[in-house]
């Protein structure tokens, strides 16, 4: 039986320490919540009910329809299920639109599968070449610390996906299908991201031994071997040439042939990528307007093309992805999808919910202090495929998600102007959409922001 002192005693009460809530603080707290009427009201609702259906704005709800002055789409929306892809989506859904023109038919989709699997094979590599160039730092360092907490994501960036199509080529959905694995992403990644840090071990450890470069990188090619192997198991193997035919929407047939992925991206994506510029809207004091930006640690190809941005006003960035789509084009973008958004309606307005008038307080972060304070980031990508404009300016956006048709109309939302201003922070519009000022602008050396900031969050 063990001895009486090697029990845990009751300890000793003691004045309350600095910063400690006392029990008096606790019993005026309460005793102001429970004489509020409108507390108790809105208690009662909300203990019912899911916030956002209390707080719901139903002037704003009733204020928005489905039209727009220029409508672009007549196609319906994809659907990246359990996956990150929406970077992918959004970039091969501006693609499509095109292709389908091409092709004259009413229904198209290149295969978002063929761009995982190839970005997932690069970004392993590009995370590894990190891993060695790194490796002379210690492990609390921050960027290998940030490396090795996040080896491979779903997400990405316009330049990233560019990168893609220029090294190894688009082909249709038909020829790589989906399959478990890209439409649920989960169990893949889990697996992949173990691989690439036990395989981040073995390069620090080769690097930390005094190891020769060339048997550091030989063991960095039979690692992506592995992750080639299995990205294959998970994902099917990319062919590298197939047979294209089809009929268009007129009953017509038409055959193209064997070709390859590359060959299909350059006779199906005739838009001029190099023409093709990144504008952010990136408000904090640090980020100055005109300058551009990139983020260290940010892409997928060795050797592609980085990723740069231009940090804009807002009514630049408004202005340049208005008229791209009154000239007959969508428009990528990127932005903070959750806040202010319902999604069964598939609508999105900066005044969406009153969420001070049911917690009695006000949210006054703006957006640069948001963006300073972890507040927000860049979440999701999708596509500008109409706007309403009036007198010379945009009232609202028509937003092609990638979600599936079960929301919004039939897939499609409705951005709200005043919900661009505070949630949107990126677009890829062509550099002849710029003011003359800006045009030459993108071409300056990048200011590097840490691998952490907010601005690389999208890749996340």
């Amino acid at each position: 039986m063990a001895s009486p002192s090697t029990f845990a005693t009751e300890p000793k009460q003691s004045s309350a320490a600095e910063g400690a809530l006392t029990n008096d603080q606790l019993d005026a707290l309460r005793s102001a919540f429970v004489a509020n009427p409108s507390h108790r009201m809105a208690q009662n609702a909300v203990t019912q009910t899911a916030i956002d259906d209390v707080a719901l704005n139903r002037t704003v709800v009733t204020s928005m329809d489905h039209t727009f002055s220029h409508r672009l789409d007549n196609w319906p929306v994809t659907n990246q299920k359990k996956s990150g892809r929406c970077w992918m989506f959004a970039a091969l859904n501006l693609f499509r639109a095109d292709a389908m023109q091409r092709m004259n038919v009413e229904a198209f989709e290149f295969s978002q599968n063929h761009a995982l699997f190839w970005d997932k094979l690069e970004r392993a590599n590009y995370f590894l070449e990190a891993i060695i160039r790194t490796a002379e730092r210690p492990l609390d360092d921050r960027t290998v610390a940030f490396l090795l907490d996040r080896p491979l994501d779903d997400g990405g960036q316009w330049n990233m996906f560019i990168n893609l199509v220029r090294k190894h080529g688009v082909v249709p959905k038909a020829v790589m299908p989906e399959t478990q694995s890209s439409s649920e992403t989960m169990h893949m990644n889990r697996r992949i991201v173990h691989k690439l840090r036990d395989g981040a071990r073995t390069l620090r450890e080769l690097r930390g031994n005094g190891a020769p470069m060339e048997a550091v990188r030989a063991a960095k090619r039979d690692i992506v071997a592995v992750i080639h192997r299995m990205l294959c198991i998970h994902l099917g193997t990319p062919p590298s040439r197939f047979d294209w035919q089809w009929n268009d929407k007129d009953r017509v047939f038409h055959r193209d042939g064997e070709m390859t992925p590359r060959a299909f991206a350059d006779k199906y994506i005739d838009l001029p990528l190099d023409d093709y510029v990144c504008l952010v809207h990136d408000p904090r004091s640090t980020s100055p307007v005109g300058r551009t930006f990139t983020v260290e640690h940010l892409g997928n190809v060795v050797g592609g093309e980085p990723v740069k941005y231009l940090n804009v006003g807002i009514d630049v960035m408004k202005d340049a992805a208005m008229r791209t789509i009154m000239d007959g084009e969508p428009v990528w973008f990127g932005c903070d999808v959750g806040p202010m958004m319902r999604r069964d309606l598939g609508l999105w307005d900066a005044a969406m919910f009153d969420y001070e008038a049911i917690y009695g307080t006000t949210f006054s972060l703006d957006k640069a202090s948001r963006l300073v304070y972890h507040q927000t980031k860049m979440t999701h990508a999708m596509l500008f495929t109409g706007v309403d404009v009036w007198h010379d300016r945009p009232r609202r956006w028509r937003v092609e998600n990638s979600w599936g048709d079960e929301n919004g109309q039939k897939g499609f939302f409705i951005m709200n102007d005043s919900w661009f201003d505070e949630y949107m922070f990126e677009v890829a519009v062509r550099r002849s959409y710029l003011p003359e000022t800006l045009r030459n602008a993108i071409d300056q050396e990048p200011i590097v922001l840490p691998a952490w900031d907010p601005m690389g969050s999208l890749a996340r």
